[in-house]
C-alpha cells in the first residue's frame, strides 16, 4: 500500500466526564464518518485527529460500511479511551477511486421510493396495533422468495401504517423471518407488533447490491411516534426540571417539570427520557456525566427526548431513536452535532395552520394516518414537492377541520372518504402536535379564528381590558419594588436586606401578575412569553 494511504492510528484517553474534543458526523454527498470540529486543546486536538479525517476502524473493527450510529455506539461503548484508525481526506478518496469498480449500484437520482425522494431506496418500519377487525392483511408465502403482504384493507390497521400489497417481509420485532416458514411467521405476529418491509423496486435494489436489509437502514417516517428535539434557554430558576434515574427502566428521565418554566414551555414532560444531549447520545454516561454535560452547555442546550410509548416501539424495532436524530439532521443538510440557536420566547405563537390543496396527477401528495389510543388524524409521507408541501403541511400535523368541519371525533374511514369526496381542492385546518397539546390541555377548541391575533380593540369590554392592563403595571412595580436575589436550583440564598414592605409577599406578587398574563393570554390578547 501506498505510505500516503495508510492509516494513522490514534489512540484517545480521557478521564470520567471529559469529552474527546470532536464531533463525528456524516454529511449529505460526502463518503465516510467525517471527524470535525476538533477542538484546540483537546484530546483529540493532542492526539493528532484533523478536521476531515475519516474513521476506518475503531478499536481493531472496520466501521467504513457500518451504519453510522453503528459507529457512534461503538466509540461510546469502548468507555474513557478508544483506539481509531483514520485516513485523511486525500488518502481516503484516493482508497475510494481506486475501489470505484466495487462500488454498489445507485439508482437514478429523480428516483422515489416509499414515498420519498432520494438517491438510496430504504426499507420501511411499520407499527401496527390489531383492532377488533384484525389487522387488515394476509401473508402470503412464495417458495424461494420470501413472505408478501396481500390483501391489504383499504383503511384498515396495515393500509393506515403505510403497508402495501406486495411488500416483503424482512423482520417482525426486529427479528429476521426471512428463512421462517409460514407458520413460523405468523406465529410471531402479535397484539402490537412493528414489520420491516421492502417494496419491490427496494428489495431489487439490495439483491443486485448484495447486500443484507436490515432496520437501520429502514426509514422511520411512517412510525405513528417519534422522538422529540426541544431546545432550551436557561430560565432565573434554571431549565425548571430534575433529572432523575429509575431502577426498573434504563435511562436519564426528566422529573418535577416547573409549570410555567423553560421545560414545561419546551413541551417536555414527566418521564422522558433524554437520549442526547446537544448530539451527544447519553446511554452510556452516567447519571453525573450526563449532568456535567448538560451544564457544559451553559445557558442554552439541545435535548432529544423519547417518551414510553415511542421507547417500547423503537425497542420494539430494533432502532436506536439516534437513527431519526440522523436522519433529520441528514436530510436537513446540517451538522449531527451542533448547539441550535433558541427563537426569542417572546416570538413563539401557538397558532394551527389553514392549508389550501389543489390535487394535481399524482394526488395531494400526503398519506392520512391513524392509530389507536392516538387521538385524531395524522399526516405522513408529505411529498417534497407536492401540494401538500407548498401549502405549508408537514409530517405529524394533527388534521383539524376538512372544508371547515371538525374531524376530530370522525372515524378514519369517515375522513378519508371527506377527502376523496372533495374533488380536485381541499382546505385542511391542522395543528403541529405540540399546538395541538397546548390548546387541548386548556380547553380552547382549535378553529381558523386562532390564526389570526386579535386586535385588543377587539376586547368584549374595553374597560375591563384597561382594568386589568393598569392591574399588570402596578403588580409588576410592586414586583420589582418588593423583589429579593432569586434562589436558584434551590441552593441557599445568600444573606441580604429585607424587603421594602408591601400589602403581599413577593411570591404572591408574582403569582398574580402570572395569572393575569395568563388571562389575557388565553384571550390571546398579549403575544405568549414569560
Amino acid at each position: 500500500m501506498d505510505s500516503s494511504c495508510k492509516p494513522r492510528t490514534i489512540n484517545l484517553n480521557k478521564g470520567d466526564g471529559q469529552s474527546y474534543g470532536f464531533f463525528l458526523r456524516i454529511e449529505e454527498g460526502v463518503q465516510g464518518h467525517l471527524i470535525r470540529n476538533v477542538e484546540p486543546g483537546t484530546i483529540a486536538d493532542k492526539a493528532g485527529l484533523k478536521d476531515g479525517d475519516r474513521v476506518v476502524k475503531v478499536n481493531g473493527t472496520c466501521v467504513d460500511s457500518k451504519d453510522h450510529s453503528k459507529v457512534v455506539e461503538l466509540i461510546q461503548e469502548s468507555g474513557t479511551s478508544v483506539t481509531l484508525q483514520v485516513l485523511d481526506e486525500i488518502a481516503y478518496l484516493k482508497i475510494k477511486d481506486q475501489d470505484n469498480e466495487s462500488q454498489m449500484p445507485q439508482p437514478k437520482p429523480a428516483q422515489i421510493m416509499n414515498g420519498m425522494a432520494g438517491t438510496t431506496p430504504k426499507p420501511k418500519l411499520c407499527y401496527m396495533v390489531k383492532d377488533k377487525s384484525g389487522y387488515g392483511f394476509s401473508l402470503k408465502t412464495i417458495k424461494s422468495n420470501g413472505i408478501f403482504m396481500t390483501d391489504v384493507k383499504a383503511s384498515g390497521v396495515a393500509d393506515k401504517a403505510g403497508v402495501k400489497n406486495n411488500d416483503r417481509l424482512i423482520e417482525i420485532n426486529s427479528e429476521n423471518v426471512e428463512k421462517c416458514t409460514h407458520e413460523q411467521a405468523v406465529a410471531k405476529v402479535s397484539m402490537g407488533v412493528v414489520f420491516l418491509l421492502v417494496d419491490e423496486d427496494t428489495d431489487k435494489y439490495y439483491k443486485n447490491a448484495g447486500m443484507k436489509i436490515t432496520s437501520e437502514m429502514a426509514n422511520l417516517k411512517l412510525l405513528p411516534h417519534k422522538p422529540r428535539t426541544v431546545e432550551l434557554a436557561k430560565g432565573e430558576d434554571g431549565y425548571g426540571y430534575y433529572l432523575k434515574e429509575e431502577k426498573a427502566r434504563p435511562g436519564h428521565f426528566i422529573n418535577e417539570i416547573d409549570k410555567g418554566g423553560p421545560a414545561d414551555r419546551a413541551g417536555l414532560e414527566n418521564m422522558d427520557r433524554i437520549v442526547c444531549v446537544n448530539g451527544d447520545p447519553v446511554d452510556s454516561m452516567s447519571h453525573e456525566q450526563v449532568v456535567e454535560r448538560i451544564r457544559e452547555c451553559g445557558n442554552k442546550t439541545f435535548l432529544m427526548v423519547i417518551d414510553e410509548i415511542t421507547d417500547k416501539i423503537y425497542k420494539m424495532a430494533g432502532v436506536s431513536p439516534m437513527l431519526c436524530w440522523e436522519e433529520e439532521n441528514h436530510s436537513n443538510n446540517k451538522p449531527l452535532c451542533t448547539t441550535p440557536t433558541t427563537a426569542p420566547e417572546d416570538k413563539v405563537k401557538h397558532k394551527p395552520k389553514l392549508c389550501k390543496l389543489e390535487k394535481t396527477t399524482s394526488g395531494f401528495g400526503f398519506h392520512l394516518n391513524a392509530i389507536r389510543g392516538t387521538p385524531g388524524h395524522f399526516l405522513k409521507e408529505v411529498v417534497m414537492g407536492s401540494p401538500a408541501e407548498q401549502s405549508g403541511l408537514v409530517d405529524d400535523d394533527i388534521l383539524v377541520e376538512v372544508n371547515g368541519v371538525n374531524v376530530e371525533k370522525k372515524s378514519h374511514e369517515e375522513v378519508v372518504e371527506m377527502i376523496r369526496s372533495a374533488g380536485s381542492k381541499i382546505e385542511m385546518l391542522v395543528a403541529e402536535k405540540t399546538v395541538y397539546n397546548y390548546f387541548t390541555e386548556k380547553n380552547i377548541p382549535i378553529t381558523t379564528a386562532l390564526i389570526e391575533l386579535p386586535k385588543t380593540e377587539t376586547c368584549s369590554s374595553s374597560a375591563a381590558w384597561k382594568e386589568v392592563h393598569t392591574e399588570i403595571i402596578t403588580e409588576k412595580k410592586a414586583e420589582k419594588a418588593a423583589s429579593v436575589p432569586t434562589v436558584t436550583e434551590k441552593k441557599e440564598a445568600e444573606p441580604g436586606p429585607d424587603p421594602a414592605p408591601t400589602n403581599s409577599s413577593p411570591a404572591e406578587t408574582r403569582e398574580r401578575v402570572k395569572f393575569f398574563y395568563k388571562l389575557l393570554q388565553s384571550y390571546r390578547i398579549i403575544p405568549f412569553k414569560k
